[in-house]
């Protein structure tokens, strides 16, 4: 009877683990979870992580990301509004904002995947077949706005100018592709246009633009550099005969001062002793004088007038 007691027991604890381990299911942080009932959804998307319940055996549970997806759609020829074709390859980021709505039309990622690349391939081709070439490859007249410096390096290609300009015409696709998108539950995050190849018709005439435009570029910049080099090496010239002529007149005062200190100097000591001063003037004359010359002086010469005393 015990034996039997212990079997039925265990045999319920067991089913009741195989309930709550069927019963029981985990949100991780990235994921978000709608619950289906026989292939219906059942109430509103679990996003918040932690442990959940759902009836066991009868309910599933299907799990989406809840991250930021990437989507890289494949190069496409598309032809310009002037009638140039190039390749254009673009890439998106996408995520799903609507994760019931996502079941019920796209049911899973590969799904979603192949259908965006067919709308972002159609919207992107419709757009760019609005515009010029020009329009697609830059997004500003930055290199035009310098102004022609050198007419020999623009040769006889006409520049042309942006109008909308390659940002503006992928903020009008993502747009245009946010609505469509939203239909299936997914959010659009961003879109770039990753790389624009040329047919081998159009990529001669591309490739001569870019290097007219550079070389402008260049010419202006190397212009402007010379302009600023000639006004510095003008304001150095300046600055230098301002030191030069300060530093000369500072010179001149300072020497003037020393001269004035040495007359001073002469004339008190000649004044203290007249005869003495005189005496050492002499003196310091007859090594110059008498050295490596010949003189041919008078006995009643003052300057011999010492010696004679010597005498």
């Amino acid at each position: 009877m015990k034996q039997t007691s212990l079997a039925i027991l265990l045999i319920a604890f067991s089913a009741l683990g195989i309930l709550v381990l069927n019963g029981a299911y985990v949100v991780d942080e990235a994921e978000q979870v709608v619950v289906t009932q026989f292939g219906e959804p059942i109430g509103l998307p679990i996003k918040e992580p932690g442990l959940h319940w759902k009836t066991p055996f009868v309910q599933d549970v299907r799990k989406f990301d809840k991250r930021i997806l990437n989507w890289d759609g494949y190069p496409s020829e598309v032809p310009t509004l002037d009638k140039k074709f190039i390749w254009v390859d673009v890439t998106g980021r996408w995520r799903i904002e609507n994760p019931l709505l996502f079941l019920q039309t796209m049911h899973n990622e590969r799904n979603a995947q192949s259908r965006l690349d067919d709308i972002m391939d159609g919207i992107t081709r419709n757009h760019i077949s609005r515009y010029n070439l020009v329009d697609i490859v830059r997004s500003s007249n930055d290199i035009l706005d310098l102004g022609p410096q050198n007419e020999d390096a623009m040769g006889e290609i006409d520049l042309e100018k942006v109008e909308i300009g390659r940002y503006q015409i992928t903020r009008e696709i993502i747009e245009a592709a946010r609505k469509v998108v939203k239909e299936y539950g997914i959010q659009l995050v961003d879109l770039r246009i990753k790389r624009i190849n040329y047919v081998d018709t159009v990529q001669k005439r591309v490739f001569e633009r870019m290097i007219s435009e550079r070389t402008r570029a260049a010419e202006q910049l190397r212009s402007e550099g010379q302009g600023v080099r000639a006004e510095v090496e003008g304001q150095r010239e300046k600055e230098l005969k301002r030191i030069n002529s300060e530093a000369y007149r500072q010179a001149q005062a300072i020497r003037g001062e020393a001269d004035a200190k040495a007359m001073k100097i002469y004339g008190d000591a000649y004044g203290l002793d007249p005869e003495f001063y005189a005496f050492m003037s002499t003196l310091e004359k007859y090594p110059t004088a008498l050295k490596d010359s010949r003189v041919v002086l008078t006995t009643e010469s003052d300057f011999l007038r010492y010696l004679k005393k010597a005498e």
